[in-house]
């Protein structure tokens, strides 16, 4: 009888211990997400104050009308005038034709240069990454004004085109509603192209380099290497570049402001831009300017959802 005691001892010593550990273990899982909420609280919060909650208050003021701080709740009402009015039109127009023109020209010449300077036989590497990068890194203010006096009529592009190109007549730029447009896009390329380039890089210097070799043993060229090789495995980068600089594109406003100020006329305004005029330049409407401001949203995400189906992207 007493080994049977001492086995019933043993039998019910082990679901208590087994017991203790649980809950050890529980409580140690309860402080540990304890302690990280209280590491991510502030951050949270903050995005909260910061993002969501101007978002949501924006929404709201969209449906509210008036000069100022005297608003009135009048529905849809803004959102019916945003499908009448000719300047919104104008401006969507305009940042459209920006979009389908620049982007397309930047991502390629951001893939090109990249594809070239990550070849290890061109010298100066270094300097010349840096050289196409440091655009990015300039004022926009600065870097406007700079344009500015490059494209007047007397600057130094005009200059150039008379004695090497022999054009009759000096290119208004700025004043013709054509030009200033390609102004606005020859800026904005300048600008950004570097930007996109180093994303380029990054994933091209990921590329196993053993894969180019079979391709050159199995009699693959070069620029079949790049529509095979390149092109697909970088599909990703280049989705993820297209979309930002797409977004980056709809809510352009530096450069326009700054070197065209939207004219001649309404030929190069921007929907950003004409949210600025709505709330600081014109007779302030802060509802209509948010109910503008939601349209550069929808556009991002039409614009989005279909570079994500042409890419055939599952998740998109």
């Amino acid at each position: 009888m007493i080994p049977a005691k001492a086995n019933h001892g043993l039998q019910t010593g082990k679901p208590k211990q087994s017991f203790q550990t649980s809950k050890s273990s529980r409580s140690l899982r309860a402080k540990n997400a304890v302690i990280g909420w209280a590491f991510i609280s502030i951050a949270t919060l903050m995005i909260c104050l910061f993002y969501f909650y101007p978002m949501i208050q924006s929404l709201i003021l969209s449906f509210h009308s008036g000069t100022g701080v005297n608003l009135q709740f009048v529905g849809l009402d803004n959102y019916v005038r945003l499908v009448q009015d000719p300047v919104f039109l104008t401006t969507v127009k305009n940042t459209v034709i920006y979009l389908i023109i620049q982007v397309p020209i930047m991502i390629i010449l951001a893939l090109f240069l990249s594809v070239l300077l990550n070849n290890k036989t061109v010298k100066l590497k270094g300097f010349f990454r840096t050289a196409i990068f440091l655009p990015c890194v300039t004022s926009l203010v600065a870097y406007s004004v700079i344009f500015k006096y490059l494209f007047s009529q007397d600057g130094i592009i005009n200059i150039l085109l008379i004695k090497l190109v022999h054009i009759s007549e000096p290119i208004q730029w700025l004043t013709d509603p054509f030009w200033a447009k390609i102004t606005i896009i020859i800026a904005i390329t300048w600008r950004w192209t570097g930007y996109n380039m180093i994303f380029f890089l990054s994933g091209l210097q990921n590329i196993d380099e053993s894969i180019y070799e079979a391709a050159r043993i199995d009699g693959a060229s070069s620029i079949q290497q790049f529509f095979r090789i390149t092109i697909p495995m970088m599909k990703p980068i280049i989705l993820f570049t297209t979309i930002t600089s797409t977004i980056g594109t709809l809510q352009l406003f530096d450069e326009v402001m700054n070197i065209t100020k939207g004219g001649p006329g309404n030929a190069t305004m921007t929907i950003s831009q004409y949210i600025y005029n709505l709330s600081f330049k014109y007779t302030p409407d802060f509802g209509y300017a948010a109910t503008v401001s939601y349209a550069i949203v929808i556009l991002i995400v039409f614009f989005s959802i279909i570079q994500f189906k042409v890419a055939g992207d599952k998740n998109g």
